[in-house]
């Protein structure tokens, strides 16, 4: 997903740990190397950008404000917030800059770094914004603690990370009354695959809120939108693409075989696709304005 971005959005920046056979994002699965990955992400990227930059001019991002995009991907938001809000300067952060040096743009700064290092430290700033990232990286608490911390007093942090409605693996609900498709069948076997490849858990992404709250910011809010599955939509073209590149993850589960992922794909672009496309979860906290250094709100 953006995907910004993502897969789950194309944001690259992995861990130092990985799921139990050791993988990394970006290593054993969406390389970035691949023919097609930047477009498999911008397929996210459309399908959220709109909703995150909304979000964001919302919360009153725009001239005069210093930002920090984690996990940046191709840059598609990093690039937004210059061109469109109008903010001071953005420093991109991905473990692999290679799409974001590719398009340089006036106010756009590139770094090369791994946000799970303890020696992460590259300032404070008015906006810190993640998407499509911490969902793939253990330590979730101590990460959101890291990143609140780099947040300048009176800025606000701004975390996106994908939410299964239709799993109860990923959300806590059941599914019970939901027929199998072979969505479904192919989801749930992404989730697991890629939690036994590179770790990837949206278990926790519910509480969000809580986490926020605990680092010490307050103005905690949330909100969830998930974009149209219908043939030929961006996000339907992400998740085929991201199935086709998980597809050996997928199998190792035992849940799906090469039949079943070809299956699911061509399930997306018919018109008897009738599924709920995860979602994004974006929650947001301010950190609270104090000292002469205070930003104004």
């Amino acid at each position: 997903m953006t995907a910004s971005d993502d897969s789950l959005g194309g944001a690259h920046d992995g861990g130092r740990y990985g799921g139990r056979h050791g993988g990394r994002y970006g290593e054993a699965v969406f390389r970035p190397e691949q023919v097609g990955e930047g477009e498999r992400i911008d397929f996210g990227a459309l399908a959220y950008d709109d909703i995150t930059l909304a979000r964001l001019r919302e919360l009153g991002v725009g001239p005069g404000w210093r930002c920090l995009d984690v996990g940046a991907g191709t840059g598609t938001v990093s690039r937004r917030l210059l061109e469109e809000a109008g903010v001071t300067s953005v420093l991109a952060v991905d473990r692999d800059v290679r799409f974001l040096e590719a398009r340089p743009v006036p106010g756009l700064d590139v770094l090369e770094a791994d946000i799970s290092a303890p020696s992460f430290a590259p300032g404070r700033f008015r906006l810190v914004h993640a998407r499509f990232v911490l969902m793939h990286l253990p330590e979730h608490d101590r990460l959101i603690t890291a990143l609140a911390e780099l947040v300048a007093p009176g800025g606000v942090l701004v975390l996106s990370d994908a939410i299964d409605l239709t799993s109860d693996r990923t959300s806590g609900l059941t599914s019970d009354r939901t027929p199998d498709t072979p969505y479904s069948v192919a989801m749930r076997a992404m989730w697991e695959g890629l939690r036994d490849t590179i770790g990837t858990d949206v278990s926790w992404v519910p509480s969000y809120p809580r986490l926020l709250r605990g680092a010490g910011l307050g103005s905690v809010a949330a909100e969830v939108h998930v974009p149209p599955l219908v043939p030929g939509s961006p996000i339907s073209r992400f998740w085929a693409d991201t199935w086709d590149r998980s597809r050996t993850a997928m199998v190792a589960t035992g849940l799906v075989d090469d039949t079943a992922v070809d299956a699911a794909i061509r399930y997306l672009s018919s018109d008897e696709c009738a599924a709920v496309s995860a979602g994004m979860l974006t929650v947001w906290g301010r950190r609270p304005a104090s000292g002469p250094d205070a930003a104004p709100a």
